[in-house]
């Protein structure tokens, strides 16, 4: 059996500029992500804005049964 080092030394260069690129490629995408994101999305709306949803402190989710939460989900769409 003969063993090339010349076409394994091919072989380990192409990986490592596969897997170099690879990197590259991924911080590039967390880049452009963390410069897309807002800063804070939880944050308290200033201005004319107003916050879409705000949760009914007599509504108690936890304590219903199934099919009460089901017939919730389908009367509220969430």
């Amino acid at each position: 059996m003969v063993v090339s080092i010349r076409k394994w030394l091919e072989r380990l260069k192409f990986i490592a500029v596969f897997l170099i690129c690879t990197y590259a490629l991924v911080q590039i995408f967390n880049a452009v992500t963390d410069w897309i994101a807002p800063v804070d999305k939880y944050k308290i709306p200033q201005g004319r804005a107003v916050k879409v949803f705000q949760a009914d402190p007599d509504l108690d989710l936890e304590s219903d049964s199934i099919t009460s939460r089901i017939r919730l989900f389908y009367w509220l769409g969430e």
